[in-house]
């Protein structure tokens, strides 16, 4: 019989999210080094840094209402939408209201990981 892996749980806990800026909360989920998922919360009036970075993103908002700018344009996603930001876009999101988003990252994002 070959060695099964082991499957580990990360349970959603507010109170281990990280605040990298102001109206912006993060608690890193499960990751591989092939692929992380990633929950924000954001609180309405959030203007995120417009930023770039290598990784395929995923976006799926389990709450709220989003307004998102790239190079070829702007719209706004609501609860339940979901679309993919190609790597090495230039982009920034903002928070029409409270809400909330998972993200998934491929390759995992070393800058998110957590310390050893």
């Amino acid at each position: 019989m070959s060695q099964m892996t082991p499957i580990e749980v990360t349970p959603s806990q507010d109170s281990g999210m990280t605040t990298p800026e102001p109206g912006l909360r993060r608690q890193v989920m499960s990751y591989t080094k092939d692929l992380m998922l990633v929950r924000h919360k954001m609180k309405k009036g959030w203007v995120g840094v417009k930023h770039q970075h290598p990784h395929e993103q995923m976006v799926y908002v389990v709450s709220g209402h989003l307004a998102f700018e790239h190079p070829g344009g702007k719209f706004e996603f609501k609860t339940g939408d979901s679309f993919i930001v190609p790597g090495n876009t230039d982009h920034q999101a903002s928070a029409l209201e409270d809400s909330e988003v998972l993200d998934v990252f491929t390759p995992y994002r070393e800058d998110y990981a957590p310390a050893s």
